[in-house]
């Protein structure tokens, strides 16, 4: 008796909640679209569909063995988003809005404890099946207890997912930081509660798994290509969130095994489309006939985004690394200026925080409101966070600017790491080696000049170069000493910085910690961002969890650009209006096919 009253008061509750219920959802609750608009500004509703788009992922992966990309187990393709719907879907020129898709109205309560979702009854998978609260709830019961440890960390604090009726679901969160959790539930993939009662989760697997989304897994060939086929019968089509979306009839993705074979198959006109991130061959290998008569496009689109944190990541795990000191003198050694005039045609700026290219980075000394949140972790920060924020050194250019590599080798002098015999060693004899861990080949022109410096100053510096499965799974063990990476943030940062900078990610397995950062500190001000209430709280926790960040050396920084560098033969229509946080490649493009038709490809 007592259970179903329980459950009429659940409904009681969800129902008389409905009056605030909306179209969309903002982590500040700004939306720019209201509920009946058409289509996302940056799609166009008339967009042709068909034709097929052959192009490389963006992450530069170069292998495959699995379509199950929420697990820790196994080298998941890209692109597997396409496939799952979720309950709501980003606005990409807004910081954080969120529309309905699966769900119709959503409504988040005023203590930001809960949030509801009302679904579409329409809604099907792609075996025509119902797609139901069940399944929502069983997927999120999926992800909290078998999923890859990054998803679980963002998920930590979402206490259950309540079936209300077929058609509504409600959230409940536990905790102080629940201001991301219903966007962080909306965005969420859906699977069949039914299929993965006959499929194991937790393996990974190359059966194409059931999805809902707007295409399907079509052919492929393991750790070569996969081709996502879009589905004619997909439900949502013709909702607004999708308008004009999603109009390849064919998405592939081909692998390479290196950077060069990439620009070979774009210019033998293997590929359609390539990002370019290797500035050597955007300003020097396209000099070519099919660019100069325009029928291989060479163009930089802006990017709007933060451009994130890339750089050489240094593993805190490692005892040689404990001492600061050690790693002041690692970005000390790094000649920027040197690589960007000689390598990279001087097309970068240097980066200095991992909000780069946002209004949430640090600058100068902290403000009052800065200090407000600082004084009260004073005793436990390093006295330079509360100075000038931390910026790496700019170097005289030459390459071995002899000021800075003597200033690295006085740290390590003090750290105790003095030469002997040209090496550096402690006081028990142990030499102070250092082995970079890379996958890419592009990055030995890099890393030639800085192991030059290090070996400089007597440490003996080494590439290590492993193939791809090797060196995932050594990332996902924190088998390295230093590894290159690059991540990127959303315009709000929230819950998802406790998988990068949170100690609780600090051991997880296949954690976005890469360098092991555990610090009380970090993670006080990563709750204060989550529990901002404004645009103006956020940034000031921000600002001074970067001076936090910067103040701790756990990674040289590399470099950053505000565009992304495309090229691509000359086939493409596209809208007007270019999404604002994102390229919108394979969301809003579509085959011309009169100009496909006419173009000849190659030299």
């Amino acid at each position: 008796m007592r259970l179903a009253v329980c459950a009429v008061a659940a409904l009681l509750t969800a129902v008389s909640a409905e009056a605030a219920a909306r179209h969309g959802a903002s982590i500040f609750g700004d939306l720019k679209y209201q509920p009946d608009f058409p289509h996302f500004d940056y799609a166009d509703p008339s967009a042709l569909k068909g034709g097929r788009l052959v192009t490389i992922g963006p992450t530069g992966v170069t292998t495959f063995d699995s379509f199950n990309g929420f697990i820790l187990k196994g080298d998941a393709a890209q692109g597997l988003d396409v496939i799952f719907d979720t309950l709501m879907v980003r606005a990409y020129d807004e910081p954080d809005a969120m529309y309905g898709l699966v769900a119709k109205l959503v409504d988040v309560a005023d203590d930001k404890k809960s949030v509801s979702f009302e679904l579409r009854p329409e809604a099907k998978f792609a075996d025509g099946s119902a797609l139901t609260a069940e399944d929502v709830c069983d997927s999120f019961r999926l992800l909290k207890t078998e999923g890859h440890e990054r998803i679980r960390i963002t998920i930590h604090d979402v206490k259950e997912c309540q079936v209300l009726s077929p058609q509504r679901l409600r959230y409940q969160f536990e905790g102080e930081n629940t201001r991301d959790l219903p966007l962080v539930v909306a965005s969420l993939p859906i699977f069949s509660k039914t299929y993965y009662q006959s499929h194991d989760f937790t393996k990974s697997t190359l059966e194409p798994p059931l999805g809902s989304g707007p295409y399907r897994i079509g052919p492929f060939r393991q750790g070569q290509q996969v081709t996502y086929v879009r589905r004619d019968d997909y439900w949502a089509k013709d909702l607004p969130v999708n308008r004009g979306q999603y109009n390849f009839d064919e998405v592939r993705y081909e692998y390479f095994r290196d950077r060069t074979a990439e620009l070979e198959a774009l210019k033998a006109g293997i590929l359609d489309l390539r990002e370019e991130f290797t500035s050597r061959d955007w300003a020097t290998a396209y000099n070519v006939g099919a660019v100069k008569e325009g029928r291989l496009i060479k163009e930089q689109l802006p990017d709007e985004t933060m451009s994130g944190a890339q750089g050489f990541f240094i593993n805190l795990r490692r005892e040689k690394f404990q001492d600061i000191r050690v790693r002041q003198a690692l970005d000390l050694v790094f000649d920027f200026e040197w690589s960007n005039a000689n390598l990279f045609y001087d097309q970068y700026k240097r980066t200095s925080s991992v909000f780069e290219g946002g209004d949430l980075e640090a600058e100068g000394k902290p403000s009052p409101q800065e200090l407000e949140l600082l004084d009260q972790l004073r005793s436990e920060l390093r006295p330079e966070v509360f100075e000038e924020v931390y910026s790496p050194p700019v170097s005289n250019g030459s390459g071995a600017d002899r000021k800075l590599l003597r200033g690295a080798s006085e740290l390590l002098d003090q750290a105790g790491w003095t030469v002997k015999n040209g090496v550096r060693e402690n006081a028990g004899g142990e030499k102070l080696t250092v082995e970079f861990l890379e996958d890419d080949r592009t990055f030995e022109r890099v890393m030639t000049p800085y192991l030059r410096n290090l070996r400089l100053i007597g440490i003996d510096a080494r590439l290590r170069l492993i193939d791809e499965a090797q060196f995932q799974q050594r990332l996902k063990d924190f088998d390295f000493d230093i590894t290159i990476q690059r991540y990127s943030l959303p315009q709000t940062p929230g819950v998802e910085l406790k998988a990068f900078f949170g100690s609780q990610s600090a051991k997880a397995p296949g954690s976005y910690n890469l360098s092991g950062l555990a610090l009380k500190p970090v993670d006080v001000l990563i709750d204060k961002m989550i529990k901002a209430k404004s645009r103006e709280e956020l940034k000031t926790a921000a600002r001074a969890l970067d001076r936090v960040l910067r103040a701790e050396h756990f990674w040289v920084p590399h470099w950053s650009k505000q565009a992304y560098n495309l090229v691509y033969w000359n086939i493409f229509g596209r809208p007007k209006t270019k999404p604002k946080y994102d390229r919108g490649v394979i969301t809003t493009w579509w085959i011309d096919s009169q100009k496909a038709a006419s173009l000849r490809r190659g030299p």
